[in-house]
């Protein structure tokens, strides 16, 4: 019987990253539209924010190493250049229009590079 092809070993910090990216651009929208008040938490944003760039760091660094490697590393070089964006976010100002425009920069990369890791090879 013929093995199903897998995603990459990878693939679980990718969609963590990428569900932290999401999770925390989601509070953004959802504060900026004003529907919901984070006054008694702004520590919340901020918690997502770290947790965004450490699972995307473990997601590359995992992604680099992981098996099969081609598949592994491609969606690696995908999500490193989201470092750039959200590097420069915490510069950027709170109350301009900049700051969702640069996060919003990173979400292609995110976007791609999971589904570079969860993408299954059937090529021989």
């Amino acid at each position: 019987m013929r093995r199903r092809p897998s995603s990459t070993t990878a693939a679980p910090w990718f969609a963590l990253a990428a569900l932290c990216y999401f999770a925390n651009c989601g509070l953004g929208a959802a504060v900026a539209l004003k529907l919901v008040d984070t006054s008694g938490f702004r520590w919340l944003h901020h918690a997502l924010y770290i947790a965004t760039c450490t699972t995307g760091s473990a997601a590359a660094a995992m992604g680099w190493r992981g098996r099969p490697r081609d598949r592994s590393r491609r969606a690696a070089l995908t999500l490193m250049p989201a470092a750039v964006p959200l590097a420069v976010i915490p510069w950027a100002g709170t109350r301009t229009s900049r700051h969702p425009i640069i996060a919003l920069a990173a979400a292609p990369f995110i976007v791609a590079s999971l589904l570079y890791s969860t993408r299954t090879a059937d090529r021989k």
